[in-house]
Order: C-alpha cells, then structure tokens, then sequence
C-alpha cells in the first residue's frame, strides 16, 4: 500500500505530526494530488545533483499544470485558483534552488516513515488498531493475488485442455481415415493407435475434473473474499468516511477499495470466459459423466450471482452533499444554495463507461410524510458516469443542484415535533446496469448519509451540530427518526469530536487541559471527568433558560473567532482558551508578577478571549486581574498581539504601565508575540510635526486601556520590573524603600 494511504489510516495523533510536516514552502495539497508522483522518485539522489533538481522541479511544476487541467474539467474554480497560488509560490521559493525543495521532500517522505514505524511500534498490543488495519488492508492483497493467479492457472489448464482436445479429436479422425484406405494399419498397429488415443482420452477426463474443480475452488476464494469487502471493508470505509465528515482523520483512500471491487469483477469475468470455453469444447465432445456437463449450469449460476452481488454494492457516495461556500460543513444544505455531491462506481471496467446513468431523488424512503417538510431538487438532477481523466475512476459529479421548499397552501399543518435543524432528509441516487452477455439487468441505488436542510445561515451552526450527533452515535444511514429521541453520548466520544472541530479548520485540536474544563462544564465537577459520563443531547445543544445560550453554540462561537482573528495564535500554542477561573488561579499562583493567560471568555456567546494576570500587593499576597473579553468587534479593528503589545492599566496621577510581562508559564511577552507584531516601516513618526505635508495627517494607534480608581491601584500596586528596581537602588536604599512603603501602609489605615 503506498505510504501516503497508510499515513491516513492512522489516529488522529499520528496525523497531527504529519501536518506539521507541510507549511507554506511546500504545502499538504501537494503531497496529496502528486503522491504516487512524489513516491516512484529517489528525493535522496535528486537532492545531491543541481542537474537532476532542476528536471524533478520542472516535472513536478508540469505535474501541478496537469492537476490544474483536471480541476478546469471539473469546474472546479477554487482549487484551479488554489494550484495556481501553489505553481507561483514554489516558483517564487525554488526556481533558482531546486536542490532545496528536493531535500524537503526527501527529509518530509523519511519523517512519514518514522511516524509510520513509531505508531506501529507504540500502540498497545502489538500491531495496535491502526497498524492492525494497514496490516488487514494487506492480508486482503494477498487474497485477490491468490484470486489473480488461480484465475491464471485455470486461463493455462483451459488452453492445455483445448490443445489437448485437439491433438485428440485429430487422432481419432487419422485412425478412422486410416482405417478406411486400401493398404489399412494391420490389426497390430491398430490396437497400439487405440491404446494411446484410450489413454489420451482418459488423460482428457481428468483434465476436464480438475478444471473444473479449480474453478470451483476460484468461486470459493471470490466468494470469501466477496464477504470480505461487502461485509467488512465497505462498511469500515463507509464509517471512516462518516468521521471525516464531522472533522476527524481524512478518510482512507477510496482508490484502494475499487481496486479491490475491479479484480474481483475482472476475475469473475474471467470465470465466465473459462465457462463459456468449457462449453465449447463440450458441444466438440463429450462423455457419460462429463463433469463440465453436470457442472456448468451450477457454475455458472454461480459466477454470475456473485458478479451481480459485487456490481449492486459498487455505486457509492464518494464524497457526500456540500454546499461549496461551507467546506468544512458537509450535510447540512441551505435552500437555494447550490450543492455538490460525488459518486463512484468501485469496478472500473472499461466497458461501463457512459453505460450508468445516475439520478438524484430527495428523500425517496420517506413514508411518514406528516410534519415533515418537502423538498424538490432545482438543477440537472442526473448524470452519466464516465471514467475521470485524473484517476480513470468511474465517476459522476452533480455540482449545480439546489433544494427548493415546497410551499403549503394557507397555514402551515405540517409543521411537525422536530424543529428544522433536527429534521433529517435523505438524498438516493439511482441507475440501472445491463450485462449484455447474460441480458442481466441489476438496479443500483447508493445513498447519501442524512442531511440537514436550512432557510437561513443563521440556522448553520445548530445543523451540524444535528450532524456531529447523528454521526458520532450511529452508522445506520436510514435512521431519519434519529431526533425525536436521540440517545446521550459518552464524554468519551465526545471530546474526541469536540477536538476534531478545532483540529479540522486549525493546525491543533484540544489537549487534556482543555479538555477537563470541557468535562467539568458538561458533566459536573463531580463527575471527575468520567470517560463513560453521559451528555445528552439537551445538554449539548438546547438552552436551560431564556438567559442562557447553547455549549455547542458557545463553541461554535469561539471556532469563528479562532478562524477569523486567532488561528496563528491557537497553532502556535499561546491560546490556553479553555480553563476555569479556579484553575487560571492556580496556575498563576506561584509565577512572576506580569505572567498572563489567554482564555476564552465563558459569558460570550459570539466568541470572546480575555487574559489574566497576576500581581502582588504591598503584603506579597497575589491578586488576580482580567480584562473585558475582546469579541470581534474589537478584533477586527485591533489584533491580540497589537492589543497586548500596548495594553496599559492607568488611574488618576499614574503613569499608564503595560502590566503583562510573561506569557504563561515564563515566556517573556515580545518572544512569544514579537513575530506577530506590525513591521516597522520608514514613515514619519506620529509626532514629527515638520513632516505632516506628506500626509497632512499625524499618525495615530489604537491601544487599550483599562481605567482603574486610584484607591485601588493603591492597595494593589502594579508589579515593578527587575530593571526598575535595580535602577531606584542606585538612589534609594532598601531599608529606605521599605520605611517608604511601610508608611504608606500606615497612613492607609
């Protein structure tokens, strides 16, 4: 299997350190669309010879173009425009060092090694679940070699049987021939001319059995291994593709199960041939007992019910329904958006191409129509599949479809229980296959995994959360009356899934600190945290009271933010985000006055994040600031690092001081943000009054500030920096300083 598929059957913690692997200078998007390219070249050799760089370079740049031919046929505007930016930066980056990207390439396929052995060599009992899949995955290689290559022994017996059956026949037509001329065998010839056309017949015979008993032993294989991947591996990658809608791991490649589902139709095919050659060297001769007499019908029967059983299970959704304008939020659909959806057909014969017709009906298996509401599908609703220049994949692609309410006459009576995020629809496509040699025709028919349909935007981020909930609990693509009583979730699955989320439109999910808070905030302190604890679904998406908002929608909230002001900060790893208030504290205890945190605000529902900081009042006892928590309004005028750069605390007759010194837990502030601070730029200064004709403007910056009474910045006085007070020791003694504070203390009380 190649090395990328393997990489993708691993958890989510392995695939984490694969991304970290690919930035900007050579993007994931490559690895992805080249990466059979990328594996058949020794990167080592190419990274040693300047000559040998410069062709592998020009190559792939070629390889990217054709990547972008494929995408126009698609009409496949964003990632034609993706490609496009990806060929200019590695232009901009390599054109004159090609050496340099193939050792990035090199060192980024041996790093993929190393991941794949850790992960083998780590995970519990042995092998581990995932390595436990590559190594099923190759087990089923092993079964269609051995379907290939006793396809190919029966092919060869079946051609020595014809040759043998010839030399025969024409034997027994000689003697006959013989017999009747004039000057005859004598009678002593003749018996030795019978002798060994008797024995060329006996050796005939078993031929024939053993033929026939190899294709009974092929049926045998085909039929195992036919259980094997209608029972197990298209259901597992059924379920995969289930987690990779919700944000976990990118689902295993497809391309692997259709060349598991083509040499089986291949082979089966082949048995067919080898059948219908059986019966013709029968109708040239045959015998009491023939075995290809008492068996071909059966066998026959046979071959062709397992063809039928393979090719009704081969059309599936290969990538399920998805409006274009929200990629990372399949299945949920917004009436008059256009929406596209994908199909595959798994056996990629040559002689099915443009012979499948695929069309798309809406909620086909709906009996119970009352209450629910109705939905016609806008656009060219079906398609003929063809074989895909890029993959030669059988495959039809529906990119215009659109849904439309049907509208009720008068007052809406069919309003049912569920609201319209926890309505669940279905989406069926249908065709029909004709086998032109047996006049067979099988009825096909894949489906799509529920979907929601909206009105309006807002309504997108309780739908998937209807979504995250369906696929999180169950595999059953049918159940659209999952949400009159939708059962609970472990904390177990759930925080796995709360991590996709981040992990999924971010470079870094939620690590166990953030998670407990999570817990606790779901489960209860009590709780402890429990794996096994039970979240039902009002908990997780509906209000307790008028005041109150949602956790998802207050999670959905902070994954805005995060997209839209934090993502380089969240990657980084200088977001906390998620902590109590009591553990902020203890955290923050025993550190340097100035440390702060990053945390998100818990009374936000659109997304806010707040830092807190530490000082020490006149008696060293800590006290514990945090400032108003900073939405999007804020944001968007003022980045974070900006903010913090030159946040200051100020009250009456004081000097506003900037009070955050350390990022938690002793970063100082200018490493941990300088990277993200705005580069200085030869303008005039903001106060250079003799060069404003240029501008006719002074230059202005927008800082925050956080106003306090004087009592209070009094009684907890704002930390002094080591260098400030080295510098009042040089004027001021120690005993001085504290005589100084001590009567400060005094007269205060």
């Amino acid at each position: 299997m190649a090395q990328w598929c393997q990489l993708q059957l691993l958890d989510a913690k392995y695939l984490e350190q694969v991304d970290q692997l690919y930035d900007d200078s050579f993007p994931m998007d490559i690895r992805q669309y080249l990466s059979r390219w990328i594996e058949s070249i020794d990167w080592d050799t190419v990274a040693m010879q300047d000559s040998l760089a410069t062709v592998r370079f020009h190559e792939l740049l070629a390889q990217l173009d054709d990547q972008h031919s494929r995408f126009a046929l698609e009409n496949n505007f964003l990632l034609q425009h993706n490609i496009r930016k990806i060929k200019r930066n590695l232009q901009d980056r390599f054109q004159e060092d090609p050496v340099h990207m193939a050792m990035i390439i090199s060192r980024n396929l041996k790093e993929e090694l190393k991941i794949l052995d850790h992960a083998k060599s780590t995970e519990p009992e042995g092998e581990g679940a995932m390595s436990a899949m590559v190594v099923e995955k190759q087990k089923l290689d092993n079964k269609v070699k051995e379907m290939k290559d006793k396809a190919q022994v029966v092919d060869q017996n079946i051609k020595n049987l014809e040759d043998l059956q010839d030399e025969y026949n024409f034997n027994i037509n000689s003697l006959k021939n013989r017999e009747n001329e004039f000057n005859g065998m004598t009678p002593k010839e003749l018996e030795k001319e019978k002798m060994v056309i008797m024995r060329m017949c006996l050796d005939l015979k078993t031929k024939r059995q053993d033929v026939v008993l190899q294709l009974t032993d092929l049926l045998n294989v085909a039929q195992a291994l036919l259980s094997d991947l209608i029972s197990e591996e298209l259901p597992e990658w059924k379920q995969r593709q289930q987690i990779a809608c919700i944000g976990g791991p990118p689902n295993a490649c497809v391309d692997q199960l259709q060349n598991w589902f083509t040499a089986m139709a291949e082979s089966l095919q082949q048995v067919r041939q080898h059948l219908k050659k059986l019966q013709e060297l029968e109708q040239q001769f045959t015998y009491d007992s023939d075995p290809i007499t008492q068996k071909k019908v059966h066998l026959e029967a046979r071959a062709l019910e397992l063809l039928k059983n393979l090719l009704s299970n081969s059309l599936v959704v290969e990538r399920q329904p998805c409006m274009p304008t929200h990629p990372q939020r399949p299945l949920v659909l917004k009436t008059g958006v256009q929406f596209t959806v994908k199909l595959r057909f798994l056996v990629k014969l040559q002689e099915f191409n443009y012979q499948l017709k695929v069309k798309a009906v809406f909620d086909k298996d709906v009996t119970d129509k009352k209450g629910f509401r109705k939905f016609n599908i806008l656009g060219t609703n079906s398609k003929v599949m063809n074989m895909e220049e890029s993959n030669g994949s059988l495959a039809a692609e529906f990119r215009h479809l659109q849904l439309k309410e049907q509208k009720v006459a008068g007052n809406r009576t069919n309003e049912g229980p569920l609201i319209v995020t926890e309505e669940l629809h279905s989406l069926s496509f249908e065709s029909e296959l004709h086998l032109n040699q047996s006049g067979l025709s099988i009825k096909l028919e894949a489906i799509s995994l529920p979907v929601v349909v909206i009105s309006n935007v807002c309504q997108l981020p309780s739908g998937w959360a209807s979504i995250l909930w369906y696929n999180m609990l169950t595999t059953e693509p049918k159940n659209l009356k999952f949400f009159p009583n939708p059962p609970p979730a472990k904390w177990s699955q759930l925080s796995e899934v709360l991590s996709w989320q981040f992990s999924s439109v971010t470079k870094r999910g939620l690590n166990q600190e953030q998670l407990n808070m999570l817990a606790d905030k779901l489960l209860g302190v009590k709780a402890q945290r429990n794996p096994e604890g039970q979240i039902p679904w009002t908990k997780f998406c509906k209000s307790a009271n008028e005041k109150a908002f949602p956790f998802w929608l207050w999670i959905e909230g902070i994954l805005d933010v995060i997209k839209r002001y934090l993502s380089p900060l969240w990657n980084d790893g200088c977001i906390m985000g998620f902590i109590s208030k009591e553990r902020e504290k203890a955290l923050l205890m025993d550190k340097c006055p100035g440390t702060f945190l990053l945390r998100f605000s818990e009374s936000s529902r659109e997304g806010a994040i707040t830092f807190t900081w530490i000082e020490h009042d006149v008696h060293d006892k800590p006290v514990f600031h945090s400032v108003e928590p900073y939405t999007k309004k804020e944001l968007s005028a003022v980045t974070l690092p900006d903010i913090i750069r030159t946040y200051k605390v100020m009250a009456a007759e004081n000097i506003p001081e900037n009070p955050l010194r350390f990022l938690y837990p002793n970063i100082p502030k200018d490493k941990a943000f300088g990277k993200y601070y705005p580069k200085p730029t030869e303008t005039a200064e903001p106060m250079d009054v003799e060069n404003q004709r240029t501008t006719g403007y002074m230059k202005t910056e927008l800082i925050s500030v956080s106003e306090v009474h004087p009592s209070r910045m009094h009684d907890n006085m704002l930390p002094m920096s080591p260098d400030d007070y080295r510098a009042l020791e040089q004027y001021v003694s120690p005993r001085d300083i504290a005589a100084v504070m001590g009567s400060e203390f005094e007269a205060q009380n």
